[in-house]
């Protein structure tokens, strides 16, 4: 299957219009969810409880037709629990692997947070590489492989913090907050509408689908001054006072990505200045490590990510 920017924009729209049957006041949301899983990553989905995070990645799991598994991340899950493991069968004399619910294709990771490090490591090798090794053998992960993981702010009670090789694996990083007083009466009405059945979607596209898309995005052209620009905000953040280990090449590569996938959105084939700063606090912010003594003054990455998009020079 071959489509052009054109055809999977037509796509894009479709799949955005049936998630917002049931996710409410969230359009920008997940727009960006669907333009990480476009652009061959994994997204981070992170706000206090109760904001919808778990809902949009079961209504992604439905509008893109893909195989499914959610797993409850708790403080006592083992790293085999996601991967699998070897189990001796008594019949045939031999070890035999029972791959985890890691095998899949959109695996809901819910609050991913609350397990140790130990186990949140686990996914490294998934995420990198689409792949887990096991007992000295390499499988590979169903295509397309995408981890939608929810996390709670670090402050929560009982969250421990991502490992920063972890996070700089997330292609990038959505917040939620709260909704408008009228976004969520409305949102309160469908409940009651829908009845005490779950929400249900319609498949919009298949795997095969999804993965076409992914291709046509290699072919939104991206302007030698736009890699200049995005280079630029990258070590900027390096830089930056605020900033102890800014971000990895990782994060260039995420807002080319990201880029390319605004531009299609926006019916184009090209890359613009304005598609860069409208993905770069998302694809950068997540992957700053900042002075221990911000904390206390509140200030995030975001802040520091658009601090920079206001002053660094826009290319032209």
């Amino acid at each position: 299957m071959s489509l052009n920017p054109a055809g999977a924009r037509v796509h894009c729209e479709r799949i955005l219009d049936e998630i917002e049957t049931v996710v409410v006041g969230r359009r920008r949301a997940i727009e960006l969810v669907l333009l990480g899983i476009l652009g061959r990553g994994h997204v981070l989905l992170e706000d206090v409880p109760g904001l919808g995070k778990t809902l949009i990645a079961r209504c992604f799991s439905q509008a893109l037709d893909l195989s499914f598994r959610r797993v409850q991340f708790t403080p006592d899950l083992l790293p085999a629990d996601l991967t699998g493991l070897s189990v001796f069968n008594q019949a045939t004399g031999l070890f035999e692997f029972r791959p985890g619910p890691v095998f899949t294709q959109l695996l809901l990771a819910d609050e991913i947070n609350r397990t140790p490090p130990k186990t949140q490591a686990a996914l490294l090798e998934a995420m990198a590489e689409e792949q887990v090794s096991s007992d000295g053998e390499t499988r590979p992960l169903p295509q397309p492989f995408v981890v939608l993981a929810t996390d709670n702010p670090i402050e929560y009670e009982g969250t421990y913090a991502l490992p920063e090789a972890q996070l700089d694996r997330f292609l990038l990083r959505v917040r939620l907050g709260y909704l408008a007083a009228e976004q969520e009466q409305e949102l309160l009405a469908r409940r009651l509408q829908r009845g005490a059945e779950p929400p249900k979607l319609a498949a919009v596209v298949n795997a095969d689908t999804v993965l076409a898309m992914r291709e046509s995005m290699e072919q939104v052209h991206v302007e030698p001054v736009i890699l200049r620009y995005v280079v630029a905000l990258v070590e900027a953040t390096r830089e930056h006072p605020h900033v102890t280990v800014g971000a990895s090449p990782r994060g260039g590569l995420a807002i080319v990505a990201l880029a390319r996938g605004q531009a299609m959105l926006a019916g184009r084939d090209y890359v613009t200045p304005e598609d860069v700063k409208d993905v770069a606090v998302p694809a950068l912010a997540h992957r700053l490590s900042l002075r221990p003594e911000l904390w206390v003054r509140r200030v995030t990455g975001d802040d520091v990510v658009t601090e920079i998009l206001a002053s660094a020079p826009v290319a032209r």
